[in-house]
């Protein structure tokens, strides 16, 4: 299982970090995306950040909380 990290910083989720997110998909079913002290105030901003980065992807992708650390992963079919 392929495997990339990205790292989310006080920008946000920009336009710039949904594309480069997308290109790390292209080679990898896996990317971690770790959210940086200046992304967070809290634990519930992490989720936060998951719950955004979902709806931009679409429902072929899950994540998993770890930390301050999401765990993106795409699949071949539809998740519900």
């Amino acid at each position: 299982m392929a495997l990339s990290k990205i790292q989310l910083g006080k920008q946000g989720i920009t336009k710039n970090f949904i594309s480069t997110l997308k290109t790390h998909f292209k080679n990898n079913n896996v990317v971690k995306v770790s959210v940086l002290k200046s992304a967070r105030e809290s634990k519930e901003d992490t989720k936060k950040y998951s719950e955004l980065l979902l709806n931009e992807l679409g429902n072929k992708f899950t994540s998993k909380i770890i930390g301050h650390t999401i765990v993106l992963k795409k699949w071949r079919k539809v998740q519900r």
